[in-house]
């Protein structure tokens, strides 16, 4: 399937890694341009190595999404090389885990910043921008608990739900003036990360990694994780113009995880 992508340019926050890093590579091989950004130093590694695999025009910015000045940074830095932004995923790091009495009032302020706020001024930042060209796409990441809540991630929990909201508010404003909005919230998907967190739980328990990775996905009806090329597919299909109709959607990739029915 042709998903419309040749010379469209798409700009994927957190990048130098993980999901944003698989997502960056598979909008590289649609034919798109890439902007990616990152704090991570890794960032530019990451780009050439995309680069080199894929032949694709890459742009790489150092950013912090928390700050302000870095995300206006990071959208001049694009449109000076493109003149144009068609699609925004707006990917962070999440917040630190715990439950409620473990948590302050300072930790709920800074993971306000990291999942709702990042995702608020990237949306300033770009949608001006898609309105004057006449329409983009938006695709937030977030998690399948906004349906099914975690255990131990209340921040998480609590603050990606006000991401939905404003991902559903936003595609009724916008839609009528050509921007589609979606979110996409992942389960267990099996990143770098993942399996550095599959290792060292088995190392304190003494299992196996495939023994902590068979445990959190006991509720999974294909019995799994996701892999990162499996998600970017998910993301650059939903981004794409192969979607034209999809819109207003929080889409679950959790392989069957979260049981209700709507």
């Amino acid at each position: 399937m042709d998903l419309g992508l040749q010379g469209k340019v798409a700009l994927v926050t957190a990048a130098s890694k993980g999901l944003g890093r698989a997502v960056a590579r598979e909008f590289a091989r649609e034919g798109a341009h890439v902007v990616m950004c990152a704090r991570s130093e890794a960032l530019e590694q990451a780009a050439q190595s995309i680069r080199q695999e894929t032949g694709a025009t890459i742009l790489a910015v150092r950013a912090d999404v928390t700050r302000p000045e870095d995300v206006e940074a990071l959208v001049e830095a694009t449109l000076r090389q493109f003149g144009r932004i068609d699609i925004l995923f707006a990917n962070s790091g999440g917040p630190k885990p715990g439950n409620f009495l473990s948590l302050s009032p300072q930790d709920w302020a800074e993971a306000v910043e990291i999942v709702l706020m990042s995702t608020v001024r990237l949306c300033y930042a770009v949608v001006p921008h898609m309105l004057r060209q006449g329409g983009g796409s938006i695709v937030a990441n977030q998690s399948y608990s906004v349906k099914q809540p975690i255990d131990n991630l209340l921040l998480s929990n609590s603050i990606r739900m006000a991401v939905i909201g404003l991902m559903k508010s936003l595609a009724n404003e916008l839609g009528p003036k050509g921007i589609r909005v979606n979110t996409i919230n992942p389960a267990w998907t099996l990143t770098e990360r993942v399996e550095q967190l599959m290792a060292d739980r088995a190392a304190r328990n003494g299992t196996s990694i495939e023994q902590e990775m068979a445990r959190v996905t006991s509720d999974v009806p294909l019995g799994r994780m996701g892999t990162v090329e499996e998600y970017a597919r998910a993301v650059v299909w939903l981004a794409s113009p192969a979607a034209s109709f999809i819109h207003g959607h929080a889409l679950m990739f959790d392989g069957g995880a979260v049981r209700a029915t709507l």
